[in-house]
């Protein structure tokens, strides 16, 4: 394997082996980027090998090897004068099909692995929304919790001051993530005006008042349980009574169980890093608003206080006997332990909401089992598609109503179903990872063999 990373392989199994081998060699010590692109070319490797223009263009390897990595330092200063440093990302991965566009996440857990990895799922994700969008990711290893609204607002306007040098409306358009939601956006976005004097669609996920969406924050958690029903009535059922198992308990967590509430659908969980929530008799909305309050005072789940509800420190949700599973936490929260718990328990249906939060071992037992498993590029779009329609919106100088959005996401999560099926159906079935995944890398794919070698 030279450095040039070229595989001369006679079929799919040593294709794979091959590649993975340079990609782990190109890319030490990414265990989070690695995942991703396995997950991804195992699936690629026997189209590529069936459509031979996309091996001979070298696009999957290609594909895996961002545009540009820019990190750069952010110094900001706390309430008591102390200058603090922290570290800032933008990981502009492949643009294909349009503007980079992926969120900017601030957590501790922040590094290059797990941009990378995120932004390489956004390719997928974002080119199956049918939008001209390419893809990218950012971030800090930025702590928000604890912090002071006006140190935050120094982190954002510090942060901003670097990034806006790579962004733009036609160049690349971030949005928001874990850590970075309203008020961030509305921090950095204020800071991008100030030094740029142009009031643009260059972020996504903003205020109302200043350029945003109706439905944004509602966007992944809606579209999610609208991709679900699309799967459930491609297979003859439908939400109406199911028991749903969710982790997490924020944006996307939140707006997923009040669409299945609104579906018919019994919620029976919720959880944060801590524990889980369990509503034997379902959650309702009223339930939901409360918990919505506790969350935006920064206050866990364990202090939430109702009758006949039950708290369990240091929980999974995985365990409890349902229908259907809504991962909506984290990348990696179910283990192969958990998996296996949840087809004990009776699960039939699993939904991403999170991005990759399936690890390796078990992704591969899903595969393995009779259930519908739908990966985050699919069933998580919604979000990003959103976002994708505030740019044309800000483009246009206008406001869509919240029926004509609602019903736009409604329109591209069907769309993406049918993506699915047409890549992923065979006599076996319909193999959702396997549709996600082709049906994204095409669209890019051709883009790139279009450009030449570039």
């Amino acid at each position: 394997m030279d450095e040039s990373f070229f595989c001369a392989a006679d079929n799919p199994e040593d294709y794979l082996d091959c590649f993975m081998q340079g990609l782990r060699k190109r890319n030490p010590d990414e265990d989070e980027f690695h995942q991703a692109v396995g997950e991804v070319a195992k699936s690629i490797a026997p189209f590529l090998f069936a459509n031979e223009k996309y091996l001979k263009g070298q696009i999957l390897e290609r594909m895996t090897e961002p545009d540009r990595i820019i990190t750069f330092r952010v110094c900001w200063e706390d309430d008591e004068g102390n200058v603090r440093t922290n570290r800032g990302f933008r990981v502009q991965f492949n643009s294909a099909i349009g503007p980079y566009k992926g969120g900017l996440r601030f957590h501790p857990s922040v590094n290059q692995s797990v941009l990378k990895f995120l932004a390489f799922e956004q390719i997928f994700k974002n080119s199956l929304t049918g939008l001209p969008i390419g893809a990218g990711k950012g971030g800090a290893n930025f702590n928000p919790k604890g912090k002071s609204d006006r140190e935050i607002m120094r982190f954002c306007q510090s942060f901003m001051t670097e990034l806006s040098r790579h962004i733009g409306e036609s160049t690349d358009v971030p949005a928001g993530d874990i850590g970075v939601g309203k008020r961030e956006i509305s921090y950095m976005y204020g800071q991008y005006k100030r030094l740029k004097n142009q009031f643009t669609g260059a972020m996504t996920g903003k205020g109302l008042e200043f350029g945003g969406s109706l439905i944004r924050a509602e966007a992944t958690g809606f579209g999610l349980v609208y991709f679900a029903e699309n799967a459930l009535s491609y297979h003859d059922r439908s939400l109406e009574g199911k028991k749903c198992l969710i982790s997490g308990a924020g944006n996307v967590a939140q707006f997923a169980a009040q669409k299945l509430i609104e579906k018919g659908a019994s919620v029976l969980t919720l959880s944060d890093s801590k524990g889980r929530l369990f509503f034997p008799d379902g959650l309702t909305s009223e339930m939901l608003e409360d918990i919505s309050e506790l969350k935006r005072q920064g206050k866990g789940l364990s202090e939430f206080n109702e009758s006949g509800v039950e708290y369990t420190k240091g929980e999974k949700p995985w365990d409890i006997d349902a229908d259907l599973a809504f991962p909506c936490a984290t990348q990696n929260e179910i283990d192969l332990d958990d998996a296996k718990s949840m087809i004990k328990a009776g699960i039939t249906g699993v939904f991403e909401g999170a991005n990759m939060p399936t690890s390796d071992a078990a992704f591969e037992y899903f595969t393995t089992q009779d259930i519908l498993f739908a990966p985050g590029k699919a069933a998580n779009a919604g979000g990003v598609a959103i976002s994708a329609l505030e740019m044309s919106q800000n483009a246009m100088g206008m406001q869509y109503e919240e029926e004509k959005v609602d019903k736009e996401l409604q329109k591209i999560m069907q769309d993406i179903h049918a993506t699915c099926i047409k890549y992923g159906k065979s006599e076996q079935g319909v193999n959702y990872v396997k549709g996600a995944n082709i049906g994204g890398f095409v669209k890019v794919a051709e883009a790139m063999l279009a450009y030449g070698i570039n």
